[in-house]
């Protein structure tokens, strides 16, 4: 019986620490500003500008927006876009 109770104990205990795992603060560098714009916004920009094909992909980086597309004649474009004019820098 002994045998039993044990791993059905030790399973309860993990699932009851696991709800209350203390919760970790967000890092404010990894976010945008209050004031930011909004992604789709900044997107959109990159999808008007000469020759756009696709995103590859997009990264938050050291208080900036990267894009990475290729355009229509298959060139590789890193840019990098103010997260509150939406300008490139």
């Amino acid at each position: 019986m002994t045998r039993k109770i044990v791993p059905t104990l030790l399973a309860a205990a993990f699932v009851a620490g696991a709800g209350f795992a203390p919760a970790h603060a967000q890092d404010n560098d990894r976010a945008p500003p209050q004031n930011a714009l909004k992604l789709s916004e900044i997107i959109s920009k990159v999808e008007q500008r000469d020759g756009f094909r696709y995103i590859d992909e997009i990264e938050w980086d050291r208080g900036l927006y990267e894009v990475t597309y290729y355009t229509t004649d298959k060139a590789k474009v890193e840019i990098r876009f103010d997260p509150v004019t939406g300008e490139p820098k």
